[in-house]
């Protein structure tokens, strides 16, 4: 396996080969998508804001009407995985699932699934991004949960990706500015950092809080403020986060280009020191 195919796996209380098969057929994981996720950034053989991570994990299983995860398992596991993973940098997923249950939507049996695993990461970079014509529904079910059912993203980023972008943006039903795949959007607006609200239907992402936390610290303006969609076409300078990018900007904004802000960079310099300092913020 080559290092960038590289994949530790725990399940079941030990880690597993990685081509081991594991999860029951009848998964309601994988039969109806009936689950949650989290993805931490493993930096020196440690997870970054693994508590937020863990708080917001209970928070989406609560969501779905899950049993919530033993926590000091979760965190039992996670700890063999980034320790079996090494120094480099890499991310550890955390899934938990409804376990399993009929081939259909009434709920599952239980009890829960818990996999944990880690695999590699590119180092940050600048992203061009593509707004898609598919919308995020602020008053679904599932909004602001961080579930498996990733269709919705996997379809919108290869769309993205056939015109040229790193990433996908979605606006709401409301045709305001959302959020990416798997990424939050800040705006630089007269000096200051602007960033829809969690009533847009956006995750709450992790790297989102901290980076409102830091900047705000260091006397950087951040707003969590309505935006329509067509504001991503008409700002100068825009920034997307997340737990494996960071803070990074974007270049690009359907083909539009676009330089590295004033007020992201100095956000950028400032998460990048201090997620270095303090692993658990």
């Amino acid at each position: 396996m080559t290092p960038e195919n590289r994949v530790i796996v725990w399940f079941d209380g030990r880690l597993r080969g990685h081509a081991e098969p594991l999860v029951l057929a009848t998964d309601h994981g994988l039969t109806v998508g009936d689950g949650v996720f989290e993805a931490c950034e493993l930096l020196g053989g440690r997870p970054f804001a693994l508590t937020r991570h863990l708080e917001r994990l209970e928070r989406s299983a609560a969501g779905l009407g899950l049993p919530l995860p033993d926590r000091d398992l979760v965190r039992r596991a996670v700890t063999e995985v980034a320790q079996a993973w090494g120094d480099t940098l890499g991310r550890v997923r955390i899934v938990w699932t409804a376990g399993p249950g009929p081939l259909g939507s009434d709920a599952a049996w239980g009890p829960g699934t818990l996999l944990v695993a880690a695999s590699a990461v590119g180092a940050p970079r600048a992203v061009s991004v593509s707004v898609v014509p598919f919308t995020r529904n602020e008053r679904s079910a599932i909004a602001g949960l961080k579930t498996i059912s990733y269709a919705e993203n996997v379809r919108a980023l290869a769309w993205a990706h056939e015109r040229g972008g790193d990433e996908a943006i979605f606006g709401n039903t409301r045709g305001e500015l959302c959020e990416g795949t798997g990424t939050n959007v800040f705006l630089e607006v007269d000096g200051a950092l602007v960033t829809p609200p969690l009533e847009s239907g956006c995750l709450a992402g992790v790297t989102r809080a901290v980076v409102i936390e830091w900047a705000r610290e260091a006397g950087v303006e951040v707003r969590e403020e309505t935006l329509p969609l067509d504001a991503i076409h008409r700002a100068e300078h825009v920034a997307l986060t997340s737990s494996t990018r960071g803070v990074v900007p974007v270049v690009a904004v359907d083909g539009r280009e676009l330089r590295p802000g004033p007020v992201t960079e100095q956000v950028s310099e400032i998460y990048t020191r201090r997620h270095l300092e303090t692993p658990y913020p």
